[in-house]
């Protein structure tokens, strides 16, 4: 048993913090007062070559593992950036996987080197509002004419759809079939058509550098050839990319959580009350002490997860359970650093407020903390299935 880190990935490290550097703090305070996607923080991380950290290397990418990915997003969030910056790249480190695993090379060919070259945003495309969770309930459809699809329907919570080229799009092709329930979806990798997408932005509480969307699909053509394997196989296809997804957001949920912790515990040693730092009392060292304690033994699952999925092994649960440990230490990590800072946690100065706000989503997303105990409890306790 090995637990230090790579030289690879220390290097990784390295370089991505000194990347991140050039977008302190305050530049991420800016963008969450004022919105607008971070541009040239994507740009930078285009032009070193990170947004294909786990591509494979004949299309452009680093050809990496999930591991070294964890590293750079863990990296990205803890450097100040939170779910700001991890967000802006998230879907270019995860969300084509189903095509390196499904697609032709033809279509890896035309889809992978503009996404890593930072030519093309994509955006995931699949939660809908009356399906939430329940994937296998999508209502979106996409008829086949001829050469085409017709796609119609609604789709929810859609991040980066109002800077996306392209877009990642599962619907349905087949009525829902009792005995082969997961069949019948099929998966798209089509241009973002604005003038039959809607994308409206949701406001939202969090990060505001990011957008979230609800999409009104009117009569959208996708040539066949932007279909993602067979037809009515594209639930099996996402599968790919959900456990390298939880990895990831647990990763983001780690460095937002140590963002925080760092702050806290610099305030904790100049702040004076009663003529000594507040971070002499133990009822402040005390609760910032077990956020760092949490927030390692969160990262070590992490990285076991990340580790399995690299080594072709099994991980469902060590995926879920990563992202659920990591979700919970890196939101109590945040709320002990607001309350450290007592008052002024409040002051958008101190950023704590912030990674408060943002830290929720690692919880929420991609799956809820409720389906994760669900998961372990039926896949690994043997338990019956409750839903």
């Amino acid at each position: 048993m090995d637990f230090a880190p790579t030289r690879e990935q220390d290097d990784i490290q390295r370089a991505i913090e000194a990347l991140c550097s050039r977008f302190d703090a305050d530049y991420w305070r800016n963008k969450d007062e004022k919105g607008g996607f971070p541009q040239d923080f994507h740009a930078a991380l285009a032009e070193a070559g990170w947004l294909g950290v786990a591509m494979p290397a004949e299309y452009g990418g680093a050809g990496l593992g999930i591991s070294e990915a964890a590293v750079m997003m863990r990296t990205i969030a803890e450097s100040g950036a939170g779910m700001s910056g991890a967000s802006a790249v998230h879907m270019n480190i995860f969300g084509l996987h189903p095509v390196v695993i499904n697609g032709t090379d033809e279509q890896k060919r035309r889809f992978l080197p503009p996404l890593i070259e930072g030519k093309h945003k994509a955006c995931f495309a699949v939660t809908e509002p009356d399906a939430g969770l329940n994937t296998l309930k999508l209502k979106t459809r996409a008829v086949r004419k001829g050469d085409r699809y017709v796609v119609n329907g609604r789709k929810m919570w859609i991040s980066t759809a109002q800077v996306a080229d392209r877009m990642l799009l599962l619907a349905r092709t087949a009525e829902p079939d009792a005995a082969a329930p997961t069949r019948g979806l099929t998966l798209f990798y089509c241009a973002f058509d604005r003038k039959r997408i809607e994308a409206r932005e949701i406001a939202k509480h969090g990060r505001k550098a990011v957008d979230s969307n609800a999409l009104f699909i009117d009569d959208l053509e996708i040539p066949a050839e932007d279909r993602i394997g067979e037809e009515g196989r594209g639930f099996e296809y996402i599968l790919h990319g959900m456990n390298p997804e939880r990895v990831l957001i647990a990763a983001e949920a780690v460095g937002i959580g140590r963002a925080a912790l760092k702050r806290a515990a610099l305030y904790a040693k100049e702040r004076i009350v009663f003529n000594r730092p507040i971070g002499q009392n133990q009822g402040v060292q005390h609760p910032l002490a077990e956020r760092w304690i949490e927030l390692e033994a969160a990262n070590l699952m992490m990285q076991k997860a990340g580790w399995l999925y690299d080594q072709g092994r099994p991980c469902g649960a060590e995926a879920n359970a990563a992202k659920y440990l990591c979700g919970e230490a890196g939101y109590r990590a945040c709320e002990t650093a607001m309350l450290t800072h007592g008052g002024m946690g409040y002051s958008k100065e101190y950023h704590v407020e912030r990674y408060l706000r943002e830290v929720m989503l690692t919880r929420i997303a991609p799956i809820s903390p409720q389906l994760i105990l669900s998961f372990i409890a039926e896949k690994v306790l043997g338990l019956p299935k409750s839903y």
